[in-house]
């Protein structure tokens, strides 16, 4: 599902789901940081700078929707969230609910823009 542009129902879908999920994954990043910081984990820091890195991809994908790339980097953003799960075992539930809504709105999105385009166009007709 790379390949489609997205229409305007799902860019608003998927982005909102994106915006969502910087959320969840900003302060999934700022425990794990925390938990680093209070074992003592010289990466600590480095998990933060991922995290924010991360936040960061979720946002951009959610303001690329207008393109294919947009759509790309919204998987990419799910695979990455999926892999914080190493780090904070937590995280692989928000992976999997934002992985599920990401799927879901996309394909139905897709399905809704498609519909709402048959109906535009038989409007025209009718007229």
């Amino acid at each position: 599902m790379t390949g489609v542009t997205p229409g305007t129902l799902t860019r608003r879908l998927c982005a909102t789901t994106l915006l969502a999920q910087a959320l969840s994954v900003f302060f999934g990043a700022l425990v794990v940081w925390r938990l680093g910081q209070t074992t003592d984990d010289p990466r600590a820091g480095a998990y933060l700078w991922g995290g924010l890195a991360l936040t960061a991809l979720c946002v951009v994908a959610a303001g690329a929707m207008r393109s294919r790339w947009g759509v790309a980097l919204g998987w990419l953003a799910q695979l990455l969230t999926l892999a914080t799960g190493l780090l904070l075992p937590a995280m692989l539930v928000v992976a999997g609910l934002f992985g599920f809504l990401w799927w879901l709105c996309l394909t139905q999105g897709i399905r809704m823009d498609r519909l709402t385009a048959e109906r535009a166009a038989q409007d025209e007709e009718g007229s």
